[in-house]
């Protein structure tokens, strides 16, 4: 295994060279072999060890085996305790997902702290294969079929190709000492069991199952490669993206083959998981709109528009009191209450000072909503008149309004209304002037 593990940092792992590497080490076999790989091969570590304090005097005895063998080994060493339980409940997860958080946040914190350069974990080939059968089992696309990836950022897992019949053997005839993890013996987790009841049956299939499985998720990896490439250049040429959105073309959507897995990956990273439901947005009518936990996507006529989702704003009113000159937040605006000279422009409003009553009201249109433009005769809807302007649906979301007791007086940088609006008899005026940011 020495050997092969010089092959594979050669191979794969060759940036790892002369880098400040961080490497989780729980105590038990994995991480203690490749500890012990990575001192043969003179490589610059620190180690860091979580206690999660759930088996009570075992954990302890964990960290103080970890600390010791630092110690003896002159090895930096970083250790801290966690209340893993109080940030289960707090935060509504399970056990592993808890303890997993705490750990990788702990990780992110020291490497930004310390400098380090990359964080090593002991993951080994029956890991991924577990991953592999729990992602099946739940249901998953070709991401949850490649098990575990041997580096996410600055997160590398130089063990991935080593099964852990393979890393006992290194141990044993390296006469390496290491703790047992008393819970990876039951059968309380999704994982254990698959390990424990599924993993014996499937390789007692095949004498050379485990190495099938790693060239079939070689294979895999190469197609999800492929993919990605694909999916790089489409966004490439079809992605446009503006001020604070991105617009996507339809026609050049519908295109794509197969289109349902394109959807997929294209559209994933911003939160969307549902194919089917974006399939059918492409034929929906304009103002459909999709959500995810980040993001929203709204069919306008010929494209999809991706933006992040923003606090909801429509149910917010922002005061402007009378003594005020000027507003940065949510907009911008300049309040000159003496102008010696007024200037006209889309971007200024310049009102009758007795048509109004402070504090002024500003906030963003709602249905239904209706003023008397300048220049036009009657009323008119707010919804008819951006249509006539022809503005996209971006272009109306961010569309403030001021209002004097409930009723519009300038719809900011298009159009006052002519109940407001200063004229030739108007003797005390106040200029307001909107700065597009």
């Amino acid at each position: 295994m020495q050997q092969t593990f010089n092959d594979v940092l050669e191979r794969r792992f060759s940036f790892l060279k002369e880098k400040k590497l961080l490497v989780a080490v729980s105590g038990g076999v994995d991480s203690m072999t490749l500890v012990q790989l990575l001192l043969i091969h003179a490589y610059e570590i620190t180690i860091a060890h979580v206690n999660f304090g759930l088996r009570g005097s075992a954990s302890d005895q964990d960290e103080a085996f970890v600390t010791s063998f630092a110690k003896k080994h002159h090895i930096p060493c970083f250790s801290k305790r966690f209340d893993t339980i109080s940030y289960k409940k707090q935060h509504k997860l399970s056990t592993q997902e808890a303890a997993r958080q705490l750990r990788y946040q702990w990780f992110d914190e020291l490497r930004k702290a310390h400098g380090f350069d990359f964080v090593l974990t002991a993951h080994h080939l029956d890991d991924s294969l577990e991953t592999f059968l729990m992602n099946l089992s739940r249901g998953t696309g070709l991401d949850g079929l490649l098990g575990i990836p041997e580096q996410n950022e600055y997160i590398v897992r130089p063990m991935l190709r080593f099964s852990k019949a393979e890393i006992i053997d290194f141990a044993k005839a390296h006469h390496l000492e290491w703790r047992e993890d008393s819970s990876n013996q039951t059968d309380d987790y999704l994982r254990n069991k698959i390990r424990h009841q599924i993993i014996p049956h499937l390789k007692s299939l095949h004498p050379t199952f485990e190495n099938n499985f790693l060239n079939t998720l070689d294979k895999l990896g190469l197609h999800a490669q492929l993919l990605e490439i694909e999916v790089g250049k489409f966004k490439n040429q079809h992605f446009q993206t503006l001020q604070k959105h991105i617009e996507i073309p339809v026609n050049k959507l519908m295109e794509l083959k197969p289109l349902p897995l394109f959807l997929h990956q294209l559209f994933k990273p911003y939160g969307f998981k549902d194919f089917e439901t974006l399939q059918h947005l492409l034929q929906a009518q304009t103002g459909k709109v999709v959500l995810s936990e980040t993001h929203q996507l709204t069919k306008n006529r010929g494209v999809l528009i991706l933006k992040k989702r923003e606090e909801e704003t429509s149910k917010l009113e922002f005061t402007i009191h009378e003594h005020l000159t000027a507003i940065n937040d949510p907009i911008s605006l300049a309040i000159n209450h003496n102008p010696v000279k007024c200037e006209k422009t889309e971007n200024t409003a310049i009102i009758d000072k007795k048509t109004i009553k402070f504090p002024l009201i500003l906030r963003k249109w709602q249905k239904g909503d209706y003023f008397y433009p300048t220049g036009m005769q009657g009323k008119k809807k707010l919804s008819k008149y951006f249509k006539d302007e022809k503005l996209s649906l971006p272009e109306k979301e961010n569309i403030w309004l001021l209002c004097n007791e409930g009723q519009i007086v300038w719809i900011v940088g298009m159009r006052a209304d002519r109940r407001f609006a200063a004229n030739e008899n108007s003797n005390h005026v106040i200029q307001i002037t909107y700065e597009p940011a």
